[in-house]
């Protein structure tokens, strides 16, 4: 089922974020509640992590915010900013659209703490292992952040 433009995109985030074990789901709730009280009135994603014939390709990911990818070709689609997925280890937030793909670990790499920080992701166990402020500072840097037409 791709959920990509369904209606109940809050219902579908809810299930996914009960669905996860404690004390992931705790953090993955902090991270989301922190979004959104950042950006109350962002575009709000939800993709299952499954392709058009029901097989699971990724991770479910939560997005938010929008902008507009535009391809070589000339076609474009919409897309969101940040993503936050849990993974086996912990939890992935994605800051997509960057074009500097040094800027992400350039920036936080240093201050984040036990986090693995990758052109467009930071990776981490555990968001008592990582400086949340630093996180927070990606993610509205993500969420603001010009992105080429």
């Amino acid at each position: 089922m791709d959920t990509w433009h369904d209606m109940d995109i809050p219902g579908h985030v809810e299930a996914y974020l009960a669905g996860q074990p404690e004390p992931k789901q705790a953090d993955l709730r902090q991270v989301h509640a922190q979004v959104l009280a950042d950006f109350p009135d962002c575009r709000l994603w939800f993709n299952d992590g499954l392709n058009a014939d029901g097989k699971v390709v990724a991770n479910p990911t939560i997005g938010y915010g929008v902008y507009t990818i535009t391809y070589a070709d000339g076609s474009s689609r919409e897309f969101f900013r940040v993503g936050v997925s849990a993974n086996t280890a912990g939890i992935s937030v994605y800051v997509l659209g960057l074009e500097d793909k040094t800027y992400l670990a350039r920036t936080y790499g240093a201050l984040i703490g036990k986090a693995s920080v990758t052109g467009y992701c930071i990776r981490f166990r555990r968001l008592a292992d990582v400086n949340t402020d630093a996180l927070q500072a990606a993610i509205r840097h993500g969420m603001t952040v010009d992105h080429p037409g």
